[in-house]
């Protein structure tokens, strides 16, 4: 019975970046907030992505700007025309959903 090669083989292994679409992990919850109002909004809107579009694109958007992903433009992500962050173009690290001021009236 075998259970392997024997540690002085040489595999051959050779790493290759990952499948697009697929991306690290965020270790380090640098987008947990953007990622929780996505999937807060999809859990009140039956699963329907259409009404949560501007939150989608804040989580990318925090994600592409933290090296979480691959820079990608909006038109191929399919987020082109979703609100008024994609006018914008800022390559800031902040969430372009955080930018409007809170109010406490």
């Amino acid at each position: 019975m075998s259970f392997g090669r024997p540690p002085s083989i040489n595999s051959g292994f050779k790493v290759s970046p990952p499948d697009r679409g697929s991306f690290p992990l965020d270790h380090y919850a640098e987008c947990k907030e953007q990622m929780m109002l996505y999937i807060n909004c999809l859990k009140s809107n039956s699963s329907t992505s259409t009404a949560c579009q501007e939150l989608s694109k804040g989580y990318l958007h925090c994600r592409m700007n933290r090296g979480l992903m691959q820079q990608e433009d909006w038109e191929s992500l399919g987020l082109a025309n979703t609100g008024k962050s994609a006018a914008s173009g800022k390559d800031s690290r902040d969430n372009p959903m955080s930018s409007s001021p809170a109010s406490n009236s």
